[in-house]
């Protein structure tokens, strides 16, 4: 049903879906459908986590080799798998990690942006020795935010990103980071 989801997502948008659509895609019973998700709002918030959870896992596996040499190769590398997921999973690009649905999807106290930058800080504090302080955590917060808005520009300029776009992103967080956290 997710993978379902994913595809009419992409094909209607949120705001389009429903879970009669969902239904007749997955080939199953309405019944099936409200027995798994009450609403919408939960299937889609399903697979916003299924998305969150894959980003993860891509970048645990490129963290893991241990072939970066600086905090920074991290960071280049959760930007580089989210441009990667915008490019590849079917859903990604209309839902990101569930602010099109609630910027609250992902936890009920923090943003969706802030979880994910403090799924960065984490690894950057355990792979890579940074500080763990407020100054970094609020350092992540608003580069993922700028981040985030700088790669939808690039894909609402072009279909695969335009390219020019997002080395500009990669840049700016480069220098914002680079200034907040080895300072």
């Amino acid at each position: 049903m997710l993978d379902a989801c994913a595809e009419l997502v992409d094909e209607v948008g949120y705001e389009g879906l429903t879970t009669t659509l969902l239904a007749e895609r997955a080939e199953v019973a309405i019944g099936s459908v409200y027995q798994f998700f009450p609403d919408k709002r939960a299937i889609v918030q399903a697979l916003t986590l299924r998305n969150m959870e894959a980003y993860l896992q891509r970048l645990a596996g490129s963290w893991a080799d241990g072939s970066f040499t600086d905090w920074w190769d991290g960071v280049d590398a959760a930007i580089d798998e989210y441009i990667a997921m915008h490019r590849s999973v079917p859903g990604f690009r209309t839902l990101h990690f569930g602010d099109v649905v609630d910027v609250h999807l992902l936890d009920e106290e923090s943003d969706n942006n802030a979880v994910i930058a403090g799924r960065v800080a984490h690894v950057l504090v355990e792979q890579f020795g940074v500080a763990e302080t407020a100054r970094l955590r609020f350092a992540l917060e608003i580069a993922v935010e700028a981040a985030d808005a700088l790669i939808k520009l690039a894909f609402r300029r072009h279909p695969d990103g335009d390219d020019t776009v997002l080395g500009e992103a990669k840049a700016l967080i480069r220098e914002y980071l680079h200034r907040h956290v080895d300072a």
